[in-house]
């Protein structure tokens, strides 16, 4: 493997275990495109956690921004995480403006506003999300992958819904607010209280609507896997872990917000390796 490549691995070992232990069992001619994919999501990603304001951190992913035109116009790259991204690219014919929203979705990581509605929830996942799921599928099927957007879309948004809930704590040391303020207002919750940890009867409720509407999600997108060729399956098997994250944040009730939720790595083996060998999410 190169160096860039390397880089690569390590980053979504380190940062995006879920989605490193789903790469394992992709074809090994395939799965240093999927790490170079799926760093290149860390890279954006963690820009929020090592910029002091938002400003530096649009300049960062201005930075990504800049480099994929590059990428695209096919000049040569210098960052480890860009040049191996150009060979994803190549492999997968990946669309750039599916990888410049998904850079542009994450400048509302930087800021305190909360999400306003639950379709603007579904919006920011979408571009997040449910893209790498069906960036992930042409990598590994290339046109037999174009009939997954749908099914890329909900399997991505019952994913990063229970990544969400699960990581309440962060957001709240943050002050960020990614659950929909129309959701909270119905139950007669703010914004604050869920940054400051009060009124929790009506967070708890709150929260648990939005958790089965994750499972809502997660149905229809199974109802649809029969879209999915075998060959782009393993794009989806790191969605498989969302039920194993919804029963651990059902199991946390009210302290969901203060102690989040986790699935133990053996776990989440387990439940990677039976979805593979049964080519089922």
């Amino acid at each position: 493997m190169t160096n860039e490549g390397l880089h690569c691995q390590q980053l979504v070992r380190d940062h995006d275990k879920d989605r490193y232990l789903a790469c394992l069992f992709a074809p090994e001619e395939k799965r240093k495109y999927l790490m170079a994919l799926y760093a290149f999501n860390v890279e954006v990603t963690r820009v929020r956690d090592i910029v002091s304001e938002p400003a530096i951190g649009e300049i960062r992913l201005q930075w990504w921004l800049d480099t994929l035109d590059s990428i695209y116009a096919q000049e040569k790259q210098d960052h480890p995480v860009a040049i191996a991204l150009s060979s994803a690219i190549a492999e997968g014919d990946l669309p750039k403006h599916a990888l410049q929203n998904l850079v542009k979705a994450h400048i509302f990581d930087f800021y305190s506003d909360p999400m306003a509605t639950l379709p603007d929830l579904e919006g920011y996942l979408g571009e997040t999300s449910s893209a790498l799921i069906q960036m992930a599928s042409l990598i590994l099927a290339r046109d037999e992958a174009l009939e997954n957007a749908e099914v890329s879309g909900l399997a991505g948004v019952a994913y990063g819904l229970a990544g969400l809930l699960r990581s309440l704590p962060l957001q709240r040391q943050r002050q960020q607010c990614f659950i929909p303020i129309e959701k909270l207002s119905a139950r007669n919750a703010t914004a604050a209280d869920l940054k400051s940890g009060t009124n929790q009867a009506s967070l708890e409720i709150a929260l648990a609507e939005l958790r089965e509407h994750a499972r809502s999600r997660l149905a229809q997108a199974r109802k649809m896997s029969w879209t999915i060729k075998p060959s782009a399956m393993l794009a989806f098997l790191h969605v498989s872990l969302t039920d194993a994250y919804l029963n651990a944040i059902a199991r946390r009730g009210a302290g969901l917000i203060t102690k989040g939720a986790t699935v133990g790595q053996l776990q989440k083996q387990w439940v990677l390796w039976k979805a593979a060998r049964t080519e089922m999410f």
